[in-house]
């Protein structure tokens, strides 16, 4: 039988997170319920925080935030074979058919039926991970390897984004790999191609904290800083300004251009300079979600044969994710926590992740949420 006794932080708008009790959802025959010990909070998680909102999907009920998630499970439906009471579980969040043809075909993340937890995109919304009691599918919940702690079981879930992104990016030893973005994605980013044998790894960013970390921690072979300027104010203008990025990079990183570019801000003239950063004949990896209608120099990518690649989401990641910890291939990456906050101070966790940093000033790369 599974435990009722549950506390759930639910956001009801902008930052109006509440911490509340609640039923735990009821355990169905093919479901288990996990006792959860670690969330990682990320991106998305912020942009409802901040909006409550996240691009066009608008919080319409109050909603648990935290996909990136581990724990213990307490008990099993009746119908599960696959899990005992006990077993420790990385938690993958998105609900999928199982029948339809892109699920048939392996490509389950872009089900059509598909339901995340912690996003509003459907309704009535899926509750995510930010509660001590999370009920969902035993077939979504992954066997932690021995020697896994439960912070590196929840970074499974953006490194696996980081995974896909490099399946599809064709990346493989001796390439030289650009990364703009230096926060918990592009660093995992760069925790991964270092491991299938990237040669050169530069990691670009406006934050010189968050740059001397990923230098200091050995994430990057390169780091290069953005200055600020003033936002283009015509696509044109825009367009200009990505050239001229471009050709700092190039400069700073002493490259005429990268094998894969991995695009982790969603910022419209890193989008643009990633073209102009690539070599001839190489990639750039769209995994950064920050502008919806992004005008791109699609003449410098295409008389370049330039590829550029979508990533959304993963599938059929998390168990190679987990054997990469497990075979301690991504030894920077547990360096990525950098704050750990129990869920009744998850208010205190959202505005550090809001500030960039803490109290004291260091950054705040990944935060984690559980039972701490």
């Amino acid at each position: 039988m599974s435990n009722t006794t549950n506390t759930i932080a639910v956001l009801y708008g902008a930052k109006d997170l509440r911490i509340e009790n609640r039923p735990a959802r009821e355990l169905g025959e093919f479901d288990a319920q996990v006792d959860v010990k670690a969330t990682g909070l990320c991106g998305s998680d912020l942009h409802y925080y901040r909006h409550g909102k996240n691009g066009d999907f608008v919080i319409r009920e109050p909603l648990a935030m935290g996909h990136e998630a581990a724990g213990i499970v307490t008990s099993v439906g009746t119908g599960v074979t696959n899990l005992n009471p006990g077993d420790r579980v990385a938690i993958e969040a998105g609900i999928y058919c199982s029948s339809c043809a892109l699920c048939k075909s392996g490509r389950y993340n872009l089900c059509p039926e598909l339901r995340f937890a912690s996003s509003a995109k459907t309704y009535p919304h899926l509750d995510g991970t930010l509660q001590t009691r999370f009920t969902h599918p035993a077939r979504l919940l992954h066997k932690m390897p021995d020697g896994v702690s439960f912070e590196q079981a929840s970074l499974v879930e953006p490194l696996s984004v980081v995974l896909h992104g490099s399946r599809r990016s064709g990346v493989r030893a001796g390439h030289s790999v650009l990364i703009y973005g230096a926060g918990a994605v592009g660093l995992l980013a760069a925790s991964v191609v270092k491991a299938q044998g990237a040669t050169s790894v530069t990691v670009v960013d406006i934050d010189s904290n968050r740059l001397n970390f990923a230098k200091e921690n050995s994430f990057a072979d390169n780091t290069v800083l953005l200055p600020m300027g003033p936002r283009p104010t015509t696509p044109a203008e825009g367009l200009e300004a990505s050239k001229k990025t471009a050709e700092t990079i190039l400069s700073e990183s002493a490259s005429k251009g990268n094998d894969v570019v991995f695009e982790c801000t969603g910022v419209e003239t890193c989008m643009q300079a990633a073209i102009h950063t690539a070599k001839p004949g190489g990639k750039v990896v769209y995994i950064g979600m920050g502008t919806p209608n992004a005008t791109l120099p699609i003449a410098a990518a295409a008389f370049r044969e330039v590829d550029l690649v979508g990533v959304f989401r993963y599938s059929n990641t998390y168990d190679d994710a987990l054997g990469m910890f497990a075979a301690k291939k991504l030894a920077t990456a547990d360096k990525l926590v950098t704050h750990k906050y129990s869920l009744a101070d998850s208010k205190a966790a959202f505005e550090a992740l809001s500030n960039g940093k803490d109290a004291e000033g260091r950054p705040a790369i990944k935060i984690m949420i559980g039972d701490y």
